[in-house]
This record gives C-alpha cells, structure tokens and sequence, in this order.
C-alpha cells in the first residue's frame, strides 16, 4: 500500500518531467532551439524557390479594361428604357468608291478597277453594275462616271489618286 499523501505523489509524478537541475540540460535544450531555427529557415527558403512560378511584367498580365455599357446597366437595374436615338447618318455614297486604275482608248470601251466598302478592287466594264443601281456609265483620263442605268446621267466621278513624280 501507497504510504504518501496524494500530493506527494502528485508532485514525484511531474518532477520526473521537469527539467533536471544539473548543468548538462541547459546546452542540450539550446542546441534543439538551434537545430529547429535552422530547419525552420531552411524549410522557409525551400518553399519560397520551390513556390515561385516565372516571373511576368505587370504589364504583360494587364488586358483590356473591362468596359460597361451603361444603357445595359440601367435597364438590369430596373431603370424605364430610353427611347433610341436617330439611326446614324450614312456616311455619303462617294465615300465607299475607291478608283484604283482605269482603261481606257478612244473609240474603244474601257474599264476601271474599283473597290466597294473596303472591299477589294474588282475589274468593271463600262454598262456594268457596280453596286445597287449604279452603273459604270464612261471612263475618261484619270476619270470614272458612276450613275443609274435608266437615267443615263452621272451622279458621281471618281478620280484616280495623283501619283507622286
């Protein structure tokens, strides 16, 4: 049977835990710390090379900014529909004819090399549709006659661009 008092067993059972008191402890318990901040540091490090993807500019992961369309935003934000605007004007019809070149003899039917809308230039003969209802009525020097075929009249000259010399 157990002679001693609860708390003397109580504390035979933790001193046997604790530290001793000699001298040889305190270097060892030192030389642990150490060994752990190394370790730890070295851990650190590793995982920062380890981690670290290849370096990109900022610029180069900049895109587009984002741009909202402001009627949209309203109307999904429960704002009444505005009434839209006047269609916009059509830029005028000369403006989509470009003269590239031209054939022409005299006596002789010619041909221009015309191009609609951006479009590439296509051979026209002289009678023949450019676009819609107009007409390649006659060509001259450095000069094409467009109009409509049943009026006979010419509702637009385009002219070649002047060359540099």
């Amino acid at each position: 049977m157990l002679k001693q008092p609860f708390s003397a067993r109580l504390n035979n059972r933790f001193s046997t835990l604790a530290l001793p008191a000699s001298g040889r402890a305190w270097p060892a318990l030192a030389a642990g710390v150490l060994w752990l901040a190394a370790g730890l540091c070295a851990g650190y490090w590793l995982l920062q090379f380890w981690g670290r993807g290849p370096l990109i500019p900022v610029a180069a992961i900049a895109g587009n900014p984002i741009q909202a369309d402001a009627a949209s935003v309203a109307r999904a934000l429960g704002a009444p529909p505005e009434v839209q605007a006047a269609a916009a004007v059509a830029p005028p019809v000369s403006s989509r004819f470009r003269l590239i070149g031209l054939v022409s003899q005299p006596g002789q039917r010619g041909a221009a090399l015309i191009a609609v809308d951006g479009q590439p230039p296509r051979p026209i003969t002289i009678g023949s549709v450019v676009d819609g209802e107009l007409v390649l009525l006659s060509v001259g020097p450095r000069v094409a006659r467009l109009g409509s075929a049943r009026e006979g009249t010419a509702s637009m000259e385009l002219s070649l661009p002047e060359t540099p010399e």
